[in-house]
C-alpha cells in the first residue's frame, strides 16, 4: 500500500506545507537527508494550540497539538520529495520541544502526537529516535515544536539527463 493510500486509508489530510515565518527555509536536503525546521501547529493559517502545558493546555490538548506539527512535517517531506511520501526511506530522529509551565513532567506522553502519527503512517519506516524537551518559551506562544529528519530516496534518474 503506497503511503497516500494508507493516508486515505486513515482519514488523514496532509495540508498545504507551512511557509517560514522568519528567515529561513523550511526544509533543507543534503545528499538523502531532509531536515524540516520547527513546525508548529498552524492549521488553516492559523496558530491552532497556543500556550503552556500544564497550565493553559491539558496533556490530550499538547498531543493533538503535536500531532498537528507532525501533520506540518509531512508537508513539508512531500514538498521535499517532489510530492512522493513513498519516497522517504525512513524517519531517524523527532525532537518535540514542548512549552510547559514549572514543573510539567509530560513532555513525553505529548510527543507521542506526532510519534503516533507517523508510526501509523510509514509503519515501520516511521520509528524514530527522539528528543523531549520542556520550554519556558516558544515562537508565536505555540504549545509544541517539532523537527524530522528523515531519509529519503534520490529522484529517478530521467532518460537522456
Amino acid at each position: 500500500m503506497s503511503i497516500d493510500e494508507n493516508l486515505q486509508r486513515l482519514g488523514i489530510t496532509v495540508p498545504p506545507a507551512p511557509g517560514a515565518v522568519a528567515a529561513y527555509e523550511p526544509w533543507v536536503r543534503t545528499g538523502t537527508l531532509v531536515f524540516t525546521s520547527g513546525q508548529l501547529p498552524w492549521r488553516d493559517g492559523v496558530m491552532a494550540f497556543t500556550g503552556r502545558l500544564g497550565a493553559e493546555l491539558t496533556v490530550e490538548q499538547g498531543y493533538q497539538a503535536a500531532r498537528q506539527c507532525a501533520l506540518n512535517a509531512l508537508a513539508q517531506l512531500r514538498a521535499a520529495t517532489g510530492g512522493d511520501l513513498d519516497r522517504v526511506r525512513r524517519l531517524v530522529r523527532v525532537e518535540g520541544y514542548v512549552h510547559c509551565a514549572a514543573g510539567f513532567r509530560g513532555h513525553p506522553q505529548v510527543l507521542n502526537g506526532a510519534s503516533d502519527l507517523f508510526n501509523a503512517v510509514f509503519g515501520a519506516r516511521g520509528a524514530h529516535a527522539r528528543l523531549a524537551i520542556g520550554v519556558s518559551e516558544m515562537p508565536l506562544d505555540a504549545a509544541v515544536q517539532i523537527t524530522v529528519t528523515a531519509e529519503v530516496d534520490e529522484p529517478a534518474a530521467r532518460v537522456g539527463a
